[in-house]
């Protein structure tokens, strides 16, 4: 072939894939893209990485291969219409989740990834009385979710508008419960007023809020997919979700980055604390993004939205110098949180809210699909199977004739 680059329409007709499966190789990675000179609006394929995926499928590697690559920023494993990241940028259902972070509210967000159409789920949700415990808004959170994860019922047999609603309600139930108490208003306003804050600051919550409602099929997520294929409740599914977001390499990373934070300021030499990581063998966490590799764009919709204090400027700056690689959505939470006077949980906060819109869209969309229990299967490695005991002994026998049949029990007595 006389050029390196193939359009959209032959990628799909070599490889046997759908548009959307060709943006989630190019989203992690696996082929090459760039803008067809001739025509601005188009995009142009890496033939020679077109070409090694059929080969890798050609040779016809195992389904345990195939599925270990999967799971690790590999090809998709399941389809969805929720999300798609293209061409470095996550789109919500086909809209660019960056544009729509501009103006939306995260009840907009949420009606757009649950596919209400003209049904507003949320109008008319009371709040309910408060069962959540804890002494802050993590701990209540788990404790709200956990209450309603053992009462409510199953989605299994349940329609659409029904289960909306008791997304809404989960959602709502979720926020007052972080809040420590009951508010009125649009999300974002419930949380501003609970930290004090309000204007462009409470703005800010709102763009947050929508730039982390989904992120296609990350780890949280494909836990609240598998609850979901089990018939268990929305809540049940938003608290696989939470528990999977509380580890340390996903939504608990924004207390990394707050750590490194106060490193870096201890230090006086973000530079100099951003090198020490690096030598040590250590990430430098709130930098890069795998699905990113030119930087993650919701990171800086909110560091465009907010001028960073000068010291965490100096760390965002002296980070990208020493890893290459700009800041990410875990940065600019810890950083706008601190800018404009959140409390520390808040990020985690702004987060496990956020993803909660995402968790409950997938769940839906899983029980909608209705494939039953996602049972994916382990590649052994242990030590060899073996018996506790060995088998009896087969009973001796003359020659080829059948063994004696036992005499009746009638005559057993002669």
């Amino acid at each position: 072939m006389s050029t390196a680059w193939i359009t959209a329409e032959e990628v799909q007709h070599r490889l046997g894939v759908k548009a959307q499966t060709l943006y989630a190789y190019v989203s992690r990675g696996l082929i090459a893209h760039r803008q067809d000179e001739s025509d601005p609006r188009r995009s142009l394929y890496s033939f020679q990485d077109v070409n090694r995926l059929m080969s890798r499928k050609a040779r016809g590697r195992s389904h345990a291969a195939v599925a270990e690559e999967a799971l690790d920023h590999g090809a998709p494993v399941m389809t969805s219409a929720i999300t798609a990241i293209v061409d470095g940028r996550p789109y919500y259902r086909g809209r660019d989740a960056i544009q729509l972070a501009e103006t939306a509210t995260l009840e907009d967000a949420a009606r757009l990834l649950w596919d209400t159409g003209d049904m507003d789920p949320f109008a008319g949700i009371a709040p309910h009385p408060s069962v959540a415990l804890g002494h802050d808004g993590r701990s209540r959170a788990f404790s709200l979710l956990a209450h309603r994860a053992a009462a409510d019922p199953s989605t299994h047999g349940r329609s659409n508008v029904v289960l909306a609603r008791e997304a809404a309600s989960v959602l709502t139930d979720l926020v007052d419960a972080m809040c420590g108490s009951a508010r009125s208003g649009l999300l974002h306003e419930r949380l501003a007023k609970t930290w004090r804050v309000d204007g462009f600051r409470a703005d800010l919550i709102r763009r947050a809020l929508v730039l982390v409602a989904d992120h296609e099929l990350n780890a949280s997520t494909f836990a609240a997919r598998v609850a979901a294929s089990t018939g268990a409740s929305l809540a049940a599914c938003a608290l696989a979700g939470l528990s999977t977001l509380s580890g340390p390499l996903h939504g608990g990373m924004t207390a990394q980055v707050a750590a490194f934070v106060a490193e870096a300021r201890r230090n006086n030499d973000p530079r100099q604390a951003a090198a020490q990581r690096l030598a040590q063998g250590l990430d430098l966490p709130g930098f890069g993004h795998p699905l990113y590799p030119m930087g993650d764009p919701r990171g800086r919709s909110i560091a465009m939205s907010v001028r960073y204090a000068d010291d965490l400027l100096d760390i965002a700056r002296a980070g990208e110098q020493v890893t290459g690689v700009a800041p990410n959505v875990d940065f600019a939470l810890v950083a706008m949180a601190r800018t404009i006077g959140l409390p520390a949980e808040s990020p985690f906060m702004l987060f496990a809210i956020g993803r909660t819109v995402g968790w409950i869209a997938h769940a839906m969309e899983q029980k909608a699909q209705g494939h039953g229990p996602i049972r994916p299967r382990a590649k052994y490695d242990g030590p060899a199977p073996m018996r506790d005991a060995p088998e009896p002994p087969e009973p001796e026998r003359d020659g080829d004739a059948a063994p004696e049949a036992p005499a009746p029990a009638a005559l057993a007595a002669e």
